[in-house]
């Protein structure tokens, strides 16, 4: 059994997010510092309930066909640009109302 394209991408970005997180707060988090990146990873296969060796088999699968692959990964990072842009936007939007007031 193989995870599906579509969820494999989706667990790729959310793989590059907990990397993300895990390094950004491993030397400033006492509960992520007594951890390891391994669990970051298990808790991204039970939030899609899959189990590591289905991951780790579709992995391979889809690793073996390099433009594929690479197909996929490109849209796994195109869905982490949108989401930082998103949360981006989030971001700056009070400020813009704020000076919006301002103006006024």
């Amino acid at each position: 059994m193989l995870i599906h394209e579509d969820q494999m991408i989706d667990m790729l970005a959310d793989i590059h997010l907990a990397e993300a997180a895990f390094n950004n707060r491993r030397y400033r988090d006492t509960l992520v510092e007594n951890s390891s990146s391994v669990d970051f990873y298990y808790s991204i296969l039970e939030k899609y309930q899959v189990q590591d060796s289905v991951f780790e088999k579709s992995f391979v699968f889809y690793a073996s066909q390099p433009r594929k692959f690479e197909k996929m990964y490109r849209q796994a990072m195109n869905k982490l640009n949108e989401m930082e842009q998103e949360y981006s936007g989030r971001k700056t939007e009070p400020q813009e109302l704020e000076l919006q007031k301002k103006r006024k």
